[in-house]
């Protein structure tokens, strides 16, 4: 075990500590009609192997100095973190948790049963909360999953990729096509809702190839799917040393595939990424996408709290060892910022248009606390365009807006 070394009269570097309650509570620019649902978000920074596209604050588990993954240290630095940040959401009920990664099932059921535990010994939460885990078939294990299940988690969330040993290796995946399936499996008959994470647009794949994917997916019947195109982010493995993807109309045909294969197996586009059956929409997710309010805890975990006259949105500590530190003495808070009245326009919409079904006027006036004249110029263009369809109190991306989407949320960036 490693002991951090400060030169001689100096403090451990912490972050901050919350500020007191009724600096949220002051007057400000904001005149919020109602507080929007809650949801919490932690975040288990450690994984087996950094993936070459990950940008996500993630950790090899080699990396410990306790050589392994300090689960219980953890959970306590997570119970300290939520207790210091109780006064920010005081009386508020948590609709949904995601717990998120990192591969937080690293973290054995008995932790997670532990965890658990303590959001409810500490957080008013929906007798329905959904709780959701992230999961990889490189920790699978046989009835894991099943007692993740016990421990009460409600929904997994299993990070499979592709089931294609080529494209297994070509992403620095740790799992092969039959470790995937056997925890689809698994998954399936423990959970009566769960996700699957598949990308297209991989090196070397062609359309074909994406095919079999989605149909081996398909095969499970799962009640939903998250589909991403894989981006080359900054400062990752991929972004040094690019790998050679399909072309861009063949990954827009890849979409159009995915969209009929998704809709002929009975599910719905309801978000950009998202395929859902009827009733198995992640709500989680959706709170993001409607400009709902989170709480943050764990390493760089971020939060967006809404108060009377103000949004804030706040980051904890990115490294793991120094965040534990940090979060047992009450400052696990990195930074902090208010939303700008000028920004919260273009950050509603970011979200909002996202959605398929779009948003309702009366959302967007209850959630920025703002006149629907702040976006009706953008509003008019993009439906000149023919990016939008709007109806009494409603407004949708169209499927052209759905193709541009990007382009579409442009239009509302606020001019500095």
């Amino acid at each position: 075990m490693s002991i951090p070394i400060h030169l001689a009269g100096a403090e451990p570097q912490l972050g901050q500590a919350p500020k007191d309650v009724q600096h949220y509570m002051r007057m400000g620019t904001l005149a919020l009609p109602a507080l929007p649902p809650l949801s919490l978000y932690i975040h288990l920074p450690w994984c087996l192997k950094k993936c070459p596209y990950c940008d996500f604050n993630s950790h090899e588990q080699r990396g410990s100095s306790e050589g392994g993954v300090p689960e219980q240290r953890y959970i306590n630095a997570l119970m300290a973190d939520l207790e210091a940040s109780l006064p920010l959401i005081w009386g508020r009920t948590v609709h949904s948790v995601f717990i998120g990664g990192g591969t937080p099932s690293l973290f054995s059921p008995e932790s997670i049963d532990q965890l658990i535990a303590g959001l409810r010994a500490r957080l008013r939460m929906e007798p329905d909360c959904e709780i959701t885990m992230e999961a990889n078939p490189g920790t699978f294990e046989k009835e894991r999953f099943k007692a993740y299940r016990h421990a009460g988690v409600t929904r997994l969330s299993i990070g499979v990729q592709s089931f294609d040993d080529r494209f297994l290796q070509a992403l620095g995946r740790v799992h092969d096509g039959a470790q995937a399936r056997a925890a689809v499996q698994e998954a399936a008959e423990s959970f009566e809702t769960f996700n699957l994470d598949i990308m297209y647009a991989l090196p070397g794949q062609t359309e074909a190839d994406l095919v079999q994917d989605l149909e081996t997916a398909l095969s499970f019947a799962p009640p939903h799917i998250s589909i991403y195109h894989l981006t080359i982010e900054p400062n990752t493995y991929f972004a040094k040393f690019p790998p050679v993807v399909p072309e861009e109309d063949t990954a827009y045909d890849m979409l159009d595939r995915i969209t009929a294969m998704t809709g002929a197996a009975g599910m719905q586009r309801y978000e950009i990424s998202a395929y859902a059956r009827e009733g198995h929409q992640c709500f989680h997710n959706t709170n993001y996408w409607q400009f709902g309010d989170y709480l943050g805890i764990g390493a760089g975990a971020h939060g967006k709290l809404s108060f009377a006259h103000r949004i804030v949105r706040q980051v904890k500590l990115r490294d793991p060892q120094r965040y534990m530190d940090a979060a047992l003495a009450g400052r696990a808070l990195a930074s902090e910022a208010e939303v700008r009245r000028k920004d919260l326009p273009f950050e509603y919409m970011l979200n909002a248009l996202r959605l398929r079904g779009g948003f309702a006027v009366q959302d967007y006036l209850d959630r920025t606390g703002l006149p629907i004249s702040t976006i009706a110029p953008a509003l008019e263009e993009a439906q000149r365009k023919g990016l939008i369809e709007r109806t009494a109190g409603h407004v949708q991306p169209t499927e052209r807006g759905f193709d541009f989407l990007s382009d579409l949320q442009e239009l509302f960036l606020a001019e500095d």
